[in-house]
């Protein structure tokens, strides 16, 4: 059976509708940085989102070519994630989506290694057409966050002010906690972080599940 880490690695990936603490060790990603609104049809985003899934399948499915990745195992492609910040912004501005820099990521198997992650760069451009030459491979070290589930849409108006309300509620947790939010508006340190759960081709809005986390450091 193909590990999955959403079932295998619950606390990361499955928190409670009410905000908790959570300790995230160092991850690897395949990621793409960029700017702008995700939504725009056609933008840097969406295509970013491309490039992310032609690398990842790519490695899951070396297993059906002549290519051998030492260590190799079947996986599930784990889900869409976004670190996101705006320069000049504490916390996160929803309704102002054109302002953002984000890394767009894909979590990958500690068994991919800069060596096989340049394959499967090469190997994904060639055969899906890509350019793939944003894509790196990027560990982040998230340290100790707070995290939520959203549940609902996260594309329109009513989202913003459902997020609002959910990012208000981890915001009272982590003061509760005698904690403060450690977000940087630069590339450097730490960010909003987003993990997607959800297929929005195939969920209703009202159902879409976002997990919302936020980086934390003692107040004061």
């Amino acid at each position: 059976m193909a590990f999955d880490f959403k079932k295998e690695y619950k606390e990361f990936y499955l928190p409670k509708r009410t905000p908790e603490l959570v300790s995230v060790p160092p991850m690897t990603f395949v990621a793409v940085r960029g700017e702008g609104d995700p939504n725009v049809e056609g933008g840097a985003y969406k295509e970013a989102v491309g490039v992310l899934y032609a690398i990842a399948y790519t490695i899951k499915m070396s297993k059906m070519g002549d290519h051998r990745i030492d260590g190799y195992y079947d996986f599930v492609v784990p889900p869409l994630e976004g670190f996101w910040w705006q320069p000049g912004v504490e916390g996160v501005d929803f309704a102002n989506k054109a302002t953002f820099h984000w890394i767009a990521a894909i979590r990958l198997p500690d068994f991919v290694t800069p060596e096989e992650f340049a394959w499967a760069q090469t190997e994904a451009a060639r055969k899906k057409g890509l350019d793939t030459t944003a894509a790196e491979l990027l560990t982040i070290d998230e340290g100790l966050c707070a995290q939520i589930m959203h549940l609902g849409p996260y594309d329109d108006e009513p989202a913003t002010v459902a997020q609002r309300a959910t990012v208000a509620l981890l915001d009272a947790f982590v003061a509760e906690q005698g904690l403060a939010n450690d977000m940087s508006d630069t590339a450097e340190g730490r960010h909003h972080h987003e993990i997607y759960l959800s297929d929005p081709r195939r969920t209703a809005p009202e159902k879409l599940k976002t997990v919302l986390r936020h980086p934390v450091r003692p107040r004061g």
